[in-house]
């Protein structure tokens, strides 16, 4: 191997081999704690990626999944930065976000139209623009059919704007370029106290590991 091409491999923030996969880092930046110790253990920097895109599957709404996401919530509050939500299946519960310590006053919530369905132009415009946006340091979407060329350039988007991005879905589509996918079910069926998360896939480490967690 020549040096130059050694020095690339070295040095690209962007590139991971394979033998690397003990050093389990995103190669994006630092990394933001989950709140679980137990999740933040299988995720490579111990935690979301500061300024990527992270995929969510659940089979439904509603099952605790943002819990998962009021740690970095409340860091984007800290950084005088903006939270965004497009699309969420439900009005959102002010009481419960300010007794976890979110500031309502920094969320900013996105409706598109019914018509658009999960495919709408405007909320996949909002969600480019808010993750290219340092002045947000989280967006949200619950949004389904969006193709893998769509995800790829919100992932580039998210390093742009140094923003995390979270997209929950309810279908898991192959060969997504998110940077991190998880999977989450309640670990007994009508009881959402505890939760099963799988990671399926993230940059900078090829082993599938889970964590269950009580919310």
């Amino acid at each position: 191997m020549n040096e130059q091409l050694r020095t690339l491999l070295t040095d690209h923030p962007n590139l991971w081999r394979a033998g690397e996969r003990g050093s389990r880092s995103y190669n994006t930046g630092t990394s933001i704690s989950t709140g679980y110790a137990d999740l933040d253990a299988i995720l490579p920097d111990g935690g979301w990626p500061a300024n990527a895109l992270v995929e969510v599957i659940t089979s439904q709404w509603g099952i605790g999944e943002l819990q998962l996401l009021l740690s970095p919530m409340k860091a984007a509050i800290q950084q005088n930065r903006w939270i965004l939500w497009i699309a969420p299946p439900y009005i959102p519960y002010a009481p419960a976000l300010i007794s976890a310590g979110v500031d309502i006053n920094r969320l900013i919530v996105v409706q598109p139209n019914n018509d658009c369905k999960d495919t709408c132009k405007d909320a996949l415009w909002s969600l480019e623009k808010a993750l290219q946006n340092d002045a947000c340091g989280i967006a949200v979407a619950w949004l389904d059919r969006i193709p893998n060329g769509i995800v790829r350039r919100l992932q580039l988007a998210a390093q742009t704007g140094k923003t995390l991005g979270v997209l929950f879905r309810q279908r898991e589509m192959k060969n997504s370029p998110a940077v991190v996918r998880l999977q989450l079910k309640p670990e007994l069926k009508q009881e959402f106290d505890r939760m099963h998360v799988t990671l399926l896939k993230a940059r900078g480490t090829c082993r599938r590991s889970s964590a269950s967690l009580r919310i």
